[in-house]
């Protein structure tokens, strides 16, 4: 035999002598040193288990950011969560007796304890008066059997599944060969029948640790919490055992249209309380309300003039919104959109997600409103109308649409000039512009009128149509000799006719009113004077001279003033 081998015991009658057993000293010395650690492990089992059922007083040892170490007598101080104590623990200090229950141990070895009375159970009476009492009892998982769990309160009990105050089967597996608190809900001596509820206590100690949470925080409070959940209006944040629920418009300054674009569950945050409600038992927070408010500083960053750059973030029916940073955005109205044309919706030239240079026109801290300009941007083409578009000049340029009081006229991109309906021609009168121009047609004018400020630009088709004086302007110049025709004369003037359509005065011919009244005397040969005067017109015959100028009468005169921009000749006796 070794020194540690374990010694046989003889199987022989009582009578037999005891000599037939003999022991060395060592396997002696071995035997009794096994039996007392036999003895120690019953007898700290055995206090383990009565223990477990009862209130001890222990000790606060030390307290940690999340626990209260207590000394409850036994080799391993026990634990208990802040959250068991009112105010979070706050004034509890080490020294200090508080009662306590055993519950079991935790993976680290720790006994894990619980305020509440538990009740010692010993025999069937100890179970009838915790059951009367509703007093909690310690237990012990022996197994899962159908439909729930087999639980060992001093007598084999039965806790439903539904009662274990776990989700699903895994987690009551997990349960297994561990002490838990319960309560007794149905209890048959007779039958031998007991059923336990563990979650009724899981409940009352959640409503605790709830209630005590609630009594902590405060409006104003910036704490730590994890993202539990998300929905649509926002995300419920886990603070210790109580949710506080924050809003999607309380995320970021910016706009954020689902809480899962910058949040994702698990996610441990940094929020403000911004509101407790202890009735309905709400908690509102704020992630925003840590960052600094864009708009205190909006009226200094952005000024009247100043040109931006952002992103288009929704289009409604009066204009788009667009980002200038984080929480502040602009509204270009549809009126703002273009110089050229009458948009009428924001959809017509802009999509959401578009990049845009913009002026900002407005800025109204107070009401948190920024007015941009598109439009601007591009620059105002009315701006140097006068320069690029003088009075008197030509342009040319295509009907954009027509009214019955005239025709309008692009002159450039957001210039436009109105040819009014006597505008259009010379040569006969014009009822409506659609009966001589159509939509899309480029035509020819000349710009008679500009009015900046109320952006109006008057022109003129027939201004530009040749007409039979101006070709004659263009032939002739002051002090050419041409042939003319007297048409009419009175008061020392006298009416010249050059050409067809062409007249000038002549303020030098004198009138023969003796030879007006010997007319009928010496009639001239009517077809000779018309020859004669054609080619005195042409140049190829010489006129009829005279002393003095008499109606109908053909002579040469001289070109003294010739104003073509007015359109007037002023003749002279050659």
């Amino acid at each position: 035999m070794t020194n540690n081998s374990i010694p046989e015991i003889s199987s022989s009658a009582p009578d037999a002598p005891s000599e037939s057993v003999t022991e060395p000293t060592e396997s002696t010395e071995s035997t009794e040193s096994f039996g007392t650690l036999l003895a120690q492990f019953e007898q700290s089992h055995t206090h383990t288990k009565e223990n477990g059922t009862k209130q001890l007083e222990g000790t606060v040892v030390s307290v940690s950011a999340e626990s209260v170490f207590v000394d409850i007598g036994y080799k391993t101080e026990g634990i208990l969560p802040r959250a068991a104590f009112d105010n979070n623990a706050e004034g509890i200090e080490s020294g200090q007796k508080i009662s306590v229950s055993v519950k079991g141990r935790n993976e680290e070895g720790y006994y894990e304890l619980s305020r509440l009375k538990l009740a010692p159970v010993k025999d069937w009476a100890s179970l009838e008066e915790a059951f009367a009492q509703k007093a909690a009892i310690v237990g012990r998982v022996t197994g899962v059997v159908k439909g729930g769990l087999s639980v060992d309160v001093g007598v084999r009990a039965f806790m439903p599944a539904s009662r274990s105050g776990v989700r699903d089967a895994a987690e009551m597996e997990k349960l297994v060969d561990q002490e838990i608190t319960c309560r007794i809900i149905k209890l048959d001596v007779t039958d031998e029948d007991v059923v336990v509820d563990r979650r009724v206590i899981v409940e009352e100690e959640a409503r605790s640790r709830e209630a005590n949470r609630y009594s902590e925080v405060k409006e104003g409070d910036v704490v730590i919490g994890t993202v539990r959940s998300l929905a649509a209006y926002g995300a419920f944040v886990d603070l210790g055992g109580v949710d506080g629920l924050l809003h999607v418009s309380d995320i970021a300054w910016s706009r954020v249209n689902q809480p899962e674009d910058v949040l994702s569950v698990g996610q441990e945050l940094q929020v403000k309380i911004l509101k407790v409600d202890a009735d309905t038992r709400r908690i509102s927070l704020g992630l925003k309300q840590l960052q600094p408010e864009p708009w205190d500083s909006a009226a200094d960053k952005y000024k009247v003039g100043q040109r931006i750059t952002g992103a288009v973030t929704r289009l409604t029916d009066f204009g788009a919104f667009v980002e200038l940073e984080p929480g502040i955005e602009g509204l270009i109205h549809v009126s703002e959109m273009s110089w050229v044309k009458k948009v009428r919706k924001p959809g017509d030239i802009l999509k959401q997600g578009d990049t845009v240079d913009a002026v900002v026109l407005s800025v109204n801290q107070a009401e948190r409103r920024i007015s941009l300009g598109l439009k601007q941007a591009l620059g105002d083409p009315w701006t140097d109308v006068s320069l690029r578009f003088p009075v008197g000049s030509a342009i040319e340029g295509p009907v954009v649409r027509l009214m019955k009081f005239g025709a309008f006229v692009q002159l450039t991109e957001g210039v436009e000039g109105l040819v009014h309906v006597s505008e259009i021609s010379a040569e006969k009168h014009i009822n409506h512009p659609q009966d001589v121009l159509r939509a899309g047609q480029v035509v020819k004018a000349q710009v008679l009128a500009i009015d900046r400020e109320k952006r109006q630009i008057k022109l003129s088709m027939k201004q530009l149509v040749p007409t039979s004086i101006d070709e004659y302007l263009d032939e002739h110049n002051e002090g050419d000799v041409v042939s003319g025709r007297l048409v009419e004369q009175s008061s020392g003037l006298a009416i010249v006719e050059l050409g067809e359509g062409v007249r000038a005065i002549s303020r030098s011919a004198t009138s023969a009113p003796a030879a007006a009244e010997k007319k009928d005397e010496a009639k001239p040969d009517l077809s000779s004077l018309t020859s004669m005067l054609q080619a005195c017109w042409k140049g190829n015959a010489a006129p009829v001279k005279s002393e003095t100028l008499q109606v109908g009468q053909v002579r040469s005169f001289r070109i003294v003033k010739l104003d073509r921009e007015a359109k007037k000749i002023e003749v002279a006796l050659a």
